[in-house]
């Protein structure tokens, strides 16, 4: 894939796989764009070095563009924090996780060695 690419080249192929790992992280866990981007494998094309820097983006974008039944709250940025989502300010993402358990603390930062998920299991 050229580098002037930002997303894959079959972007449905590719959120599918970014949604069906996003489903299986449990309520009061987290994941990050980042992990969620090494847990799959780069798009045919894309290399390995290329995906690491534009991953992280592309499964924002797959976020953005999730349906009902993938439970996008649990998707931060690797600061811990809550990604601000249009017309909302990130009150809602973070309303969702602490009422499944997951604490903010006083910088609205989640502790990622507490509530981070690890992967499928294999991973």
């Amino acid at each position: 894939m050229s580098a002037q690419y930002a997303s894959a080249p079959d972007r449905i192929a590719y959120f599918e796989k970014v949604w069906t790992l996003v489903r299986q992280i449990p309520p009061g866990k987290v994941s990050t764009y980042g992990r969620i981007a090494a847990l799959i494998t780069p798009p045919p094309g894309m290399s390995v070095q290329a995906y690491r820097v534009r991953g992280p983006r592309m499964v924002g974008g797959a976020m953005a563009a999730c349906p009902d039944n993938v439970p996008w709250q649990r998707v931060i940025n690797a600061q811990g924090k809550v990604s601000i989502r249009a017309g909302e300010g990130g009150a809602s993402q973070r309303s969702l996780l602490e009422g499944e358990g997951v604490e903010f603390d006083d910088k609205d930062r989640v502790d990622l060695e507490r509530f981070l998920w690890d992967g499928p299991p294999g991973a």
